[in-house]
């Protein structure tokens, strides 16, 4: 006897396009390969399904939501530009660990289940100053931050293995020149030797941190010096009036 299959559904169809993508990428996904993995017909995915464009975004959805990179809320005691950094890591590492996923969330939009959550999510940036369209406006560079070095890295990491497999000669790892060829830019040497000794995720961070580190100064500025009381005036020492 064939083992009896469960009803066709949403999750299924997600989980199925996820493993798809897993083994060969984000070009193995289609609805014929889904539907053969279900013992269905590929018409019968639109009944759940309404395009690829839509499976994207519910993939897109499901991802973070199996790596924990889906955007909490800020703890009792959190900055919010504390929170913002912490989420945006969070992501960057979800995305580098699954082949494809910063495609997948590229030109991603929520599905109407997550709208009251993310009502929430830009709340804590209005009320920390921020207009409505300068909330979304500051989640957007974030996410479209880590979707593009998270691409980035990925395809780094392609080109290191590729680099590899065809047994390259020794000090051009992953593409980057000898030292030898950089003897006449001192500048570039010195960029490309540091680069080589900090951690792998240095330029994530770093540039992480410029987002950041801009948007707490813009919206949580430290605060003025109190102006100078009577008490103040009188300890200053004697100078020209």
């Amino acid at each position: 006897m064939k083992p009896v299959r469960a009803p066709v559904s949403r999750p299924a169809i997600v989980d199925v396009a996820i493993e798809l993508m897993a083994e060969g990428g984000l070009e193995a996904v289609s609805f014929r390969r889904i539907a053969a993995e279900l013992g269905v017909s590929a018409p019968t995915l639109y009944w759940h399904v309404d395009s690829k464009r839509h499976l994207m975004d519910l993939m897109a959805e499901e991802l973070l939501e199996r790596t924990g990179a889906t955007p909490g809320l800020p703890a009792a005691d959190e900055p919010w530009w504390e929170w913002l950094r912490a989420h945006a890591s969070r992501m960057f590492t979800a995305l580098i660990a699954t082949r494809d996923a910063p495609l997948v969330l590229a030109g991603n939009r929520p599905s109407t289940d997550r709208y009251a959550h993310l009502e929430q999510v830009l709340g804590i940036l209005v009320g920390a100053g921020m207009q409505p369209l300068e909330a979304q406006q500051s989640l957007f560079a974030i996410s479209s931050y880590v979707i593009g070095s998270a691409t980035e890295w990925q395809a780094e990491a392609e080109r290191a293995r590729a680099v590899a497999s065809a047994c390259s000669p020794a000090g051009t790892e992953s593409g980057t020149p000898p030292a030898r060829a950089l003897g006449d830019h001192p500048l570039l040497l010195a960029a490309v030797t540091g680069l080589r000794a900090e951690e792998h995720r240095s330029t994530f961070d770093h540039g992480l941190s410029l987002i950041i580190d801009g948007l707490r100064a813009r919206y949580a500025p430290p605060p003025l010096s109190a102006p100078a009381g009577p008490a103040d005036a009188a300890a200053r020492p004697p100078g020209p009036r």
